[in-house]
């Protein structure tokens, strides 16, 4: 009788684990399985994505950089590069060199202010006026420097810097070579609030810079309004050099773009669409002849972006 009841018990007990297992560990998660997350999981942390490049792919980018004879600028720090292809969004295939490297930007980094204004409008912190609107495709298309100064006071400089390092972005993380960043205006004043690693006043890396294109691309960076108004001022571009120049020719393609020239200091950054497929290309460079680099790295990059590869692939999971 008792052995029939052991058996009876333990028989219970084990339908109980098939319906309802535990996680390794014995702890039951707190969120089921059949039930959502109270909130979306933020972006996975850049760091577990510097390993994630595709193998074929890279091989490709650095040939084609050393046969550019801008080898040597690589190996420098002196030019940094990301291509990112978007054939399958869920799937996409990175390639860098010197991604993670923060290096001054000039202009470039007037996407995080476009992004700060386009948040403030969609939490209803910033009324999209005409005015605001104007400056936002200004400051943009035709690298307005005082339309960027006067957005960014609307939004907010340090408001803008704790955006950038929100746990739910992290364009900047102190801990993982910097990322996006603003701390001065585009005017001639000092810098209010340098980055705490380099020291850099507009300053980027061409990872963090690709990424945010990602997301905007794939919709997760912000809502449909918000990512609509990125999108136009983003369109369209005004300044006719580096990849504007060097894919000018193309008919049909598509360019979502934002550069960044001063001194020694030129940097470029596109979403490039073109007969359905799309790409993320990011050039930063420090030499004089860095915008003539980025002018004549353009086709080739448009062409090793939509060429079909063939070898291993791994995921970027941006």
């Amino acid at each position: 009788m008792k052995k029939s009841l052991f058996v009876a018990a333990t028989a219970c007990l084990l339908g109980l684990l098939v319906a309802h297992p535990l996680p390794f560990g014995g702890e039951r998660s707190s969120t089921s399985v059949h039930e959502p997350a109270l909130f979306p999981q933020p972006p996975v942390p850049p760091r577990e994505l510097a390993r994630e490049t595709d193998m074929s792919l890279q091989f490709e980018l650095e040939r084609l950089v050393r046969r550019s004879k801008l080898w040597p600028a690589v190996e420098e720090g002196r030019l940094a590069l990301v291509l990112l292809v978007l054939s399958d969004p869920q799937q996409p295939r990175l390639a860098e060199l010197n991604g993670h490297r923060m290096m001054y930007a000039a202009s470039l980094p007037k996407i995080a202010i476009l992004f700060g204004a386009a948040m403030a409008v969609q939490d209803g912190s910033l009324e999209l006026d005409r005015a605001l609107r104007a400056d936002m495709v200004d400051m943009i298309r035709y690298s307005c420097n005082e339309c960027a100064t006067r957005v960014l006071e609307r939004v907010g400089r340090e408001e803008l810097i704790a955006l950038l390092q929100a746990p739910d972005y992290r364009f900047y993380d102190a801990q993982d070579g910097g990322g996006l960043w603003v701390g001065k205006d585009y005017a001639p004043t000092p810098a209010y609030h340098r980055d705490p690693v380099f020291q850099i006043s507009h300053g980027a890396t061409a990872f963090q810079v690709a990424r945010f294109y990602y997301m905007l691309e794939t919709g997760t960076l912000a809502g449909p309004e918000s990512t609509r108004l990125m999108h136009e001022a983003l369109s369209r571009p005004g300044i006719r050099h580096k990849f504007v120049k060097g894919l000018g020719a193309i008919p049909g393609l598509k360019m979502f773009r934002k550069s960044g020239t001063w001194r020694q200091y030129h940097s470029d950054s596109a979403l490039v669409h073109y007969r359905g497929q799309s790409y993320i290309v990011v050039g930063l460079t420090e030499d004089e002849n860095g915008g003539q680099w980025l002018d004549e790295l353009a086709l080739p990059l448009h062409e090793l972006a939509l060429k079909q590869l063939p070898g291993s692939r791994r995921v970027a999971g941006l």
